[in-house]
């Protein structure tokens, strides 16, 4: 269920101190890289951090880290089991993503972080997170539409609605990427309000990692993550160098992912795991898949799974050519998010169709995901396989591949 607003979070937190101070990231594309960017950063400089994540990728508990490691089942449970009580017995009613808010909040406050890094779950303005007692920062990442029966139908509609993380005299990181349209929303509603904008440089970062494989849009996110963490920890000094170790050895899976599925196909090729779930996204990823595969004169391989309502022929126009090869399928029941459902993997192939990818190259996997990785990797050969369209299916495959050692 999804159902925004603050008054649930407030009462199902009136318990739980919040002493750390908050890195809030809101945005369409790029807030989740932001996130595990910030708090690799945190850690390597010595300051203990938090943090917050959705969707979880491989068990429900994975979304909340604390120091660079996913807290315990353990942990979760007992905390997760005093918040349903406290739920239950003052008849809050809260929703699933709320109690998962209270649930990571009150392990930041148990295991006395100094800073949490929390990433918007949907929105801004009246998303659970939104509860955040002393933000040091806020950050707006990329916007661009998704969700719109929640957030609205226009890019400033939404824009205004992740721009309600600011907070009067908070200094706000904004991604200067984003459209005109979507910069005057945030820079006056930051008037308005008192917030004063930041915009990261991405050259100095562009430089020390010219000799390495990073796209720009994630130059972007990690220009954004960096600029935060100075304007959080201004006292704070670091080398260029320092922070770009910790970007190295940072990690956010499903995002141009280079995966290997051999133990499960067969395959001795690397695949490409992509959680491109909107059109934004899937720019970045068509433009990822020219760049490395599409230049060779290849055609490529996917494997496609979306949620219901999202926008296929906007996705699938970008990524889809004639010559390729599609495999659709249904990502499974999702821990703690009822309410997900898959799409049909024959509306998918429809609109494949649509796009040129011959009914005689399609494959409707239905729920059967390792044989229908089984059916691509044996169709791509040595040819490039995608595998897209859903971060539930990027939960999917990892879990496979965890659970298949």
């Amino acid at each position: 269920m999804i159902d925004l607003g603050l008054a649930r979070i407030n009462r199902l937190l009136q318990n739980t101190p919040q002493a750390w101070k908050a890195i809030h990231v809101a945005g369409t594309n790029g807030k989740g890289s932001i996130c595990a960017y910030l708090s690799a950063i945190l850690h390597a400089s010595g300051v203990s951090c938090g943090r917050f994540t959705s969707p979880h990728l491989i068990d429900r508990w994975d979304c909340i880290n604390v120091n660079g490691r996913p807290v315990s089942e353990t942990v979760f449970r007992d905390v997760e089991k005093l918040v349903k009580r406290r739920d239950q017995e003052d008849h809050v009613g809260a929703t699933e993503f709320e109690l998962l808010t209270a649930t990571a909040f009150e392990i930041f406050h148990r295991e006395k972080v100094q800073f949490g890094v929390v990433e918007v779950g949907l929105g801004g303005k009246l998303d659970a997170t939104n509860t955040l007692k002393q933000k040091a920062v806020t950050v707006i990442a990329k916007i661009g539409l998704d969700h719109q029966s929640f957030l609205g139908n226009t890019l400033e509609e939404i824009a205004l609605q992740k721009a309600g993380i600011m907070r009067r005299g908070v200094p706000c990181v904004v991604d200067d990427s984003n459209q005109p349209a979507v910069l005057r929303v945030i820079e006056n509603h930051a008037r308005d309000i008192g917030a004063e904008i930041h915009y990261p440089s991405t050259s100095s970062l562009a430089s020390a990692l010219s000799k390495e494989e990073y796209e720009p849009h994630q130059i972007q996110n990690l220009a954004c993550a960096d600029l935060a963490f100075r304007l959080a920890l201004p006292e704070h000094k670091h080398s260029g160098a320092h922070v770009t170790q910790a970007i190295r050895d940072a990690r956010w899976p499903g995002r141009l992912q280079m995966l290997n599925i051999g133990n499960i196909t067969g395959r001795q090729q690397p695949v490409l795991l992509d959680g491109a779930h909107n059109a934004q996204s899937a720019e970045v990823l068509a433009a990822f898949v020219q760049k490395h595969f599409r230049a060779k004169d290849q055609a490529v391989t996917w494997v496609l799974a979306a949620s219901q309502g999202k926008d296929m022929d906007g996705i699938l126009g970008l990524l889809l050519q004639p010559g390729d090869k599609v495999a659709a399928v249904r990502f499974g029941p999702v821990d703690g998010m009822p309410w997900v459902k898959p799409a049909d993997p024959s509306s998918i192939l429809s609109v494949a169709t649509q796009y040129g990818v011959d009914e005689s190259q399609q494959r409707d996997g239905s729920g059967d995901l390792q044989s229908t990785l089984s059916w691509a990797s044996s169709t791509a050969g040595s040819g490039p396989l995608v595998i897209a369209g859903s971060l539930y299916l990027v939960s999917d495959v990892l879990r496979l591949l965890r659970d298949s050692t």
